[in-house]
């Protein structure tokens, strides 16, 4: 069983990774988002990201740091085979997933124009916002001081494999290949 955990900013092309690693190579997706989004509908909220946000700084804060990673991954074991999950937020849930054996993680980036014109595009729940709060938020998840809270630079900086996502499809689907066959 391999384990892909990942990471990156906001509209960077966690999703199209995901897509990539499920349509040609198979794997299995468990993802943060979907998670979060079941326990904010079942509580009633709106489905946003400060939602999404509040809702797991709240579980790691009850339960620790890797709560949600390692909720994903029970799950993935039940069913077995190789697994994506996505989207990793914290240190704790890299170091948690990190005591698993075959476990690596990707970090994917690009510009932060280019990741607000995807998002604008992709118009999911959560994306609806203007570039001013597209950065606000991005800025806060970046960096925390609490281990509960989010921290996706410090993340993207303990991945194994670190992917630009400024080009194309084609592109991405190359660096990816690439590492996957590092990993056979």
């Amino acid at each position: 069983m391999k384990i892909i955990g990942i990471t990156g900013t906001m509209g960077a092309g966690k999703g199209t990774i995901v897509d990539y690693l499920t349509s040609k190579h198979g794997f299995k997706h468990y993802s943060v988002r979907g998670y979060l989004i079941n326990i904010i509908e079942q509580r009633g909220m709106p489905v946003n990201r400060d939602s999404m946000v509040i809702v797991a700084n709240e579980l790691r804060a009850n339960n620790k740091p890797s709560f949600i990673a390692e909720e994903l991954f029970k799950e993935a074991s039940l069913h077995g085979g190789n697994c994506i999950i996505e989207s990793i937020r914290t240190v704790g849930e890299i170091t948690e997933l990190s005591t698993k054996d075959n476990f690596t993680l990707f970090s994917v980036d690009a510009k932060r124009k280019t990741r607000y014109d995807r998002i604008v595009k992709r118009g999911s729940e959560t994306d609806m916002v203007s570039y001013e709060t597209f950065s606000e938020n991005e800025e806060r998840e970046m960096n925390a001081d609490d281990p509960n809270k989010q921290n996706v630079g410090a993340c993207m900086k303990l991945a194994n494999h670190h992917f630009s996502n400024d080009g194309n499809f084609e592109d991405l689907y190359l660096q990816i290949d690439s590492v996957l066959h590092k990993l056979t």
